[in-house]
């Protein structure tokens, strides 16, 4: 990390997932084990729950057409409802995050060095904060796993009140956190929603491709972003050439 020169950007908002953790790693057994405790032992709920979740159980995965790579549990939380027979609502996706949230952590798997790009970032002068779909409480306790708190100035959810990804409003409360224009944040994610947000706000817009579909994500994130790099460890070199 030597050598960078943050000049015209002063801070980078991280999405969470495929972006700083192994979505599929950390998320596969993890949604497979929430939807086994909330189907409580009734197989057929369990296959329902996997069939309208695009998962492929014997794989511990999702499929990329899945709602929840990108969506919060407030946007596929009716899915699980009508399967479950049980109303839409704060209740259930309540009960859901919370499952989520340990489940999650049970299985959570990094992607490269978090917490050493985090450290180096803030000593470059960068302020951190991250924007993810997931609840902000889970965010919180992953972060704290990773060891990324120290380094956060800022951390939102789909439930803090700024909206979820696609809509711009977790960019734009960033920019206000720090007292900059949106121009000056990059927002850096694996998934559309990430760039859409970003640009929506006026952020600079980087891409990784470390999310579920890896390189395959180029052809459609390549349009929507100022920059596309394989993942956050490259990070570091993308912005000490882009520094003006």
């Amino acid at each position: 990390m030597t050598g960078l020169r943050p000049r015209r950007l002063a801070g980078i908002l991280f999405d969470k997932d495929g972006t700083l953790i192994d979505f599929d790693r950390t998320w596969g057994p993890a949604a497979h084990a929430v939807m086994d405790d909330l189907a409580g032992g009734d197989r057929a709920q369990l296959k329902s729950l996997m069939q309208v979740s695009h998962y492929v159980e014997e794989e511990r995965r999702f499929l990329p057409t899945s709602p929840l790579i990108a969506g919060s549990s407030a946007a596929y939380g009716p899915l699980w409802a009508a399967v479950l027979g049980r109303p839409a609502g704060p209740d259930l996706y309540g009960e859901m995050d919370r499952l989520f949230r340990r489940e999650g952590l049970a299985h959570l798997c990094p992607i490269g060095d978090p917490a050493g790009m985090a450290r180096d970032l803030v000593e470059a002068g960068y302020a951190l904060g991250i924007a993810t779909n997931d609840a902000e409480a889970s965010a919180r306790a992953q972060a704290d796993a990773l060891g990324l708190t120290p380094h956060l100035t800022y951390v939102a959810g789909y439930d803090s009140g700024h909206g979820a990804k696609p809509e711009p409003g977790m960019v734009g409360a960033f920019a206000a956190h720090l007292g900059v224009a949106p121009g000056r944040i990059a927002m850096v994610g694996d998934s559309p929603y990430d760039l859409v947000a970003g640009r929506s706000a006026g952020a600079v817009t980087i891409a990784v491709l470390s999310g579920p579909l890896g390189e395959a994500a180029r052809e459609v994130m390549a349009p929507l972003a100022d920059h596309v790099i394989g993942s956050i460890k490259d990070l570091a070199a993308l912005l000490d050439r882009i520094a003006d």
